[in-house]
């Protein structure tokens, strides 16, 4: 099985242990009823854990922190389509555009002297509804893309059987 690195703006980290979404809705209260309604979304973040190994490890830390500077200047030199559409995330449970790192954390170990643990959390900041709706088309075709793709895998790497019923 292939190792598909997930892209964070040009940055591949090929080692992800996890990657996690989170959406927030806006939720308004219709007004003279006691009904609400979601109206839109307020917030995308997406965190991403990954090892780092080997000599490399530095190499990737520094276009990490490169990426996360708060100056557009500097990111924009560093990748120059970051100037006009955030930093792009793309891995094989979206696509997301208009992302920008508000957490970057590195950690070593003593068991992992030749490795760093990254943890990368981004925030959806849309510069524009054209970026806006771009990153919606792109996300909806990765998952009509998944669903086309083949059968799905089993749930569980351990087949289950089926067991007496407890107390008998």
């Amino acid at each position: 099985m292939a190792n598909t690195p997930v892209l964070i703006g040009p940055v591949p980290l090929l080692y992800v242990q996890r990657l996690s979404i989170t959406e927030g809705y806006q939720i308004e209260r219709i007004a003279g009823s006691r009904f609400s309604q979601a109206i839109a979304p307020t917030a995308k973040t997406i965190t991403v854990e990954a090892v780092l190994p080997g000599p490399g490890r530095l190499l990737v830390k520094k276009q990490l922190e490169a990426l996360a500077l708060v100056s557009r200047t500097v990111v924009a030199a560093t990748a120059p389509l970051l100037a006009v559409a955030g930093i792009p995330v793309v891995s094989g449970l979206t696509v997301s555009l208009d992302m920008q790192i508000t957490d970057l954390r590195f950690a070593q170990s003593a068991t992992q002297r030749e490795a760093l643990e990254a943890s990368v959390t981004l925030r959806h900041v849309p510069r524009s509804s054209i970026t806006a709706a771009l990153g919606e088309a792109a996300d909806l075709a990765l998952a009509a893309a998944t669903a086309l793709s083949g059968p799905t895998p089993p749930a569980a790497a351990v087949p289950r059987a089926a067991t007496a019923p407890l107390g008998g």
